[in-house]
């Protein structure tokens, strides 16, 4: 029992100087927006393929910033304090002056704990009438000691016209909707963790939306567009110049288990088939302001594995060797990937993504015919063009048929439905183009023109080479051309107004089935809102 209670006090002890993990909502898109042109001007370094970051990252960040204020202009040294009265909370001891109002909050040596509502309502009209999005709920972060932390937020949803259908090509969140009458539904979404934090890492059962891969308008890796599913989350950073990351998660893949299902007395149980995800990114930096990202995925079904629990494995090779003998080698749904991402010249960030679902020299190289199923993004963006404040952005994008696709039903690159890499899915393309402007603190003006298309939906079996010689958008099925102006103002933080007018055009035959009706067409919608909390 003494060496039980020696071993508690001996971690206790040496958790002293150790800060915990809790991550700060993607949804936050003018603080991340603020990061990167920070990491742009080169005054932080932010690893941007892996997000979200946690608070302690983002405010170690901010602190760096604040340390540099010489080199920033008026409207980024108030923004670095603007963020402060919040992120102080991982820096500093107990209150502290200027930090921000919060509905509660108390920290001592040991405990600490932010609680704070989330309430928020979104109006659009356009010549289909009348749209409403309106959410509540509340969040909740802390910690325990210096090494273990925990979050928590939930949000219950209304939509009067339903935007986020996994069929739609946008960038809307997924949800588990309840459908209703008129197109309108209801859902919800529980997210948060638990972490625990050591000197060069950490590690935490997490369930929220995460991204993988370089993007300012929807990654092409892991673009953390489905509803958010539980995953072990691995983090490790021994040396300045290295980062790995490893996720482990349960997808849901909506698809009954006929053997596990039974009569309950009243009515049919019906279980689903378990459906799983694994998953690493190796990050390198060898030259400073240079980081090449490179990663394999591999989602598997009816059976947790040990094997693909093991961080740093070659998936593929894995499943080989388990499913050897069966009839079935191969059986499993293995991608790899890789991601550079330049910051060298100061204000410019320059960065691709290539996913690789399947890939053959001989369809590379020699078979012109034949297509490999892969998914390509290149992009760049200049911050702080001219001291104007502004940063310019393009990215363009294309995914070949047949990518992110699956032929066994249990194993496809999705959970609820919703695909797990780029919004457009396959056979598709998008063009995009950005400016960000931030006239004053708080305050973001972004217009945005954004083309995009999709080709043929083929069928795809698996067997007889059906997905090879594809044509790549051999005619446009789906075609979309959006001019955004949108404007968005923090009163105070977390408490945000905006409002926004865009003119679209969406066309093809299959536009009823990529687009949600009230987008149908050319349409000019306005659209107006206030958020509190994230």
């Amino acid at each position: 029992m003494h060496k039980f209670i020696l071993l508690i006090t001996f971690l206790f002890l040496t958790s002293i100087g150790i800060a915990q993990t809790v991550y700060s909502p993607l949804s936050n898109e003018s603080l991340y927006g603020f990061l990167d042109e920070l990491a742009n001007l080169k005054i932080i370094d932010l690893n941007s393929a892996v997000k979200p970051y946690s608070r302690l990252e983002i405010a170690t960040k901010l602190k760096q910033a604040k340390d540099s204020s010489a080199v920033l202009n008026k409207r980024q040294v108030a923004e670095v304090d603007f963020y402060l009265k919040d992120f102080n909370k991982e820096l500093l001891p107990g209150k502290f002056d200027g930090k921000r109002k919060d509905v509660f909050y108390y920290k001592d040596s040991l405990f600490s704990i932010t609680v704070n509502p989330i309430l928020g309502v979104q109006i659009w009209n356009n010549d289909s009438g009348l749209a409403l999005h309106r959410w509540n709920g509340g969040e909740m972060f802390g910690s325990i000691g210096k090494r273990f932390g925990f979050y928590a937020n939930l949000t219950d949803n209304y939509e009067m016209n339903m935007v986020g259908n996994e069929m739609y090509r946008n960038q809307r969140l997924g949800g588990n909707y309840k459908s209703f009458t008129d197109n309108s539904a209801e859902f919800s979404e529980m997210k948060g963790g638990l972490t625990y934090t050591w000197k060069w890492g950490n590690i935490g059962l997490i369930k929220d939306h995460f991204t993988w891969g370089n993007s300012y308008h929807g990654a092409n890796i892991l673009s953390g567009r489905t509803p958010s599913f539980a995953h072990i989350k691995l983090n490790v950073k021994p040396v300045k110049w290295l980062e790995f990351n490893y996720i482990h998660g349960s997808l849901v893949s909506e698809v009954r288990d006929s053997s596990s299902s039974y009569f309950s007395g009243v009515n049919d149980r019906k279980l689903l088939v378990g459906k799983y995800l694994a998953a690493n990114l190796l990050t390198i930096e060898p030259i400073k302001g240079l980081k090449v990202s490179v990663g394999n995925s591999i989602v598997y079904s009816d059976r947790l594995q040990v094997a693909y629990f093991i961080p740093f494995f070659f998936f593929k090779s894995v499943d080989h060797t388990l499913n050897y003998g069966t009839g079935n080698y191969g059986g499993q749904n293995a991608q790899m990937f890789l991601d550079i991402s330049s910051r060298q010249i100061r204000g410019v960030h320059l960065f691709t993504t290539l996913f690789v679902d399947e890939i053959s020299k001989k369809r590379m190289f020699i078979d012109s015919t034949h297509s490999n199923f892969v998914s390509f993004k290149a992009g760049a963006a200049w911050s702080n063009v001219f001291n104007s404040n502004a940063t310019l952005i393009a990215e363009y994008t294309r995914t070949n048929p047949v990518t992110y696709r699956h032929f066994v039903n249990t194993t496809t690159f999705e959970s609820n439905g919703y695909n797990l890499g780029h919004y457009l899915r396959d056979n598709a393309q998008e063009l995009a183009f950005m400016v960000r402007y931030k006239p004053i603190k708080n305050l973001r003006i972004v217009v945005q023109y954004v083309m995009a298309e999709a080709g043929e939906l083929y069928g795809y079996t698996g067997t007889n080479r059906d997905g090879w010689g594809l044509p790549f958008i051999d005619a446009a099925k789906w075609k979309s051309d959006r001019i955004r102006l949108k404007a968005s103002y923090e009163i105070i933080n977390d408490i945000r107004v905006f409002g926004s007018y865009q003119y679209s055009n969406v066309s093809g035959d299959y536009s009823s089935l990529y687009t949600m009706p009230y987008y149908q067409g050319k349409q000019s919608t306005v659209s107006f809102g206030v958020v509190v909390g994230i």
